[in-house]
C-alpha cells in the first residue's frame, strides 16, 4: 500500500512541470517583443544601412526566431512526453510533428538548433572580424565547434541506443 501511494505520488508529481511549461510561453511572448522591437529599430534606418549593417541585422532576427522555434518545441514536446498528451479536435490545426517526438528525438532537435544559432552568431561575428581580437574569434570558434561536436556525440549516441 506505501509503494502505492509513493508510485502515484511520483507519477502526479509530473504536473510540476506545466508550470514552468507555461513560463516557456511568457519567455516566448519576451522574445516576441524583442524580435518586433528590433524590427521597429529596423524600418527607419533602413534606406541609410550598409549592406553588411543590413545583413547582421537581419541575421539577430533570424537568431530570434530560431529562439523562439527552439521555445515552442521544447514546450509541446516537452509537455507531451513528460506530462500529459495534448488533445486537439480533428480539424483543428495542429503541428505536423506534434505526438512524434520523444525526448531522444527532442534532445537531437535541441542540440541541432543550438548548432544552428550558433552558426548564425558566429557568422555574425565574422561580419565584424577586424574590430574582434584574433584569440577571442579563435575561442568563439572553439566553442562553436563544441557545439557540433556535443551534437554529432548525442546523435551517435541515439542511434546506438534505438539499436
Amino acid at each position: 500500500m506505501l509503494e502505492r501511494i509513493v508510485e502515484q505520488t511520483l507519477y502526479a508529481s509530473r504536473w510540476l512541470l506545466a508550470p514552468i511549461f507555461l513560463g516557456l510561453s511568457l519567455a516566448l511572448v519576451g522574445l516576441g517583443i524583442k524580435f518586433f522591437q528590433e524590427v521597429l529599430h529596423l524600418l527607419p534606418l533602413i534606406l541609410e544601412m550598409s549592406e553588411a549593417n543590413l545583413v547582421l541585422t537581419l541575421l539577430a532576427l533570424i537568431d530570434l526566431t530560431l529562439v523562439g522555434s527552439l521555445i515552442v518545441m521544447v514546450m509541446f514536446s516537452g509537455y507531451e512526453n513528460f506530462v500529459s498528451k495534448i488533445d486537439l479536435k480533428d480539424g483543428e490545426d495542429k503541428l505536423g510533428w506534434l505526438g512524434k517526438l520523444d525526448s531522444g528525438t527532442l534532445k537531437l532537435k535541441v542540440a541541432a538548433s543550438i548548432v544552428a544559432i550558433s552558426s548564425i552568431h558566429l557568422l555574425r561575428i565574422f561580419m565584424n572580424a577586424e574590430q574582434i581580437d584574433n584569440g577571442k574569434l579563435m575561442w568563439y570558434v572553439i566553442l562553436h565547434l563544441t557545439f557540433v561536436v556535443s551534437a554529432l556525440l548525442v546523435a551517435y549516441i541515439d542511434k546506438l541506443t534505438k539499436h
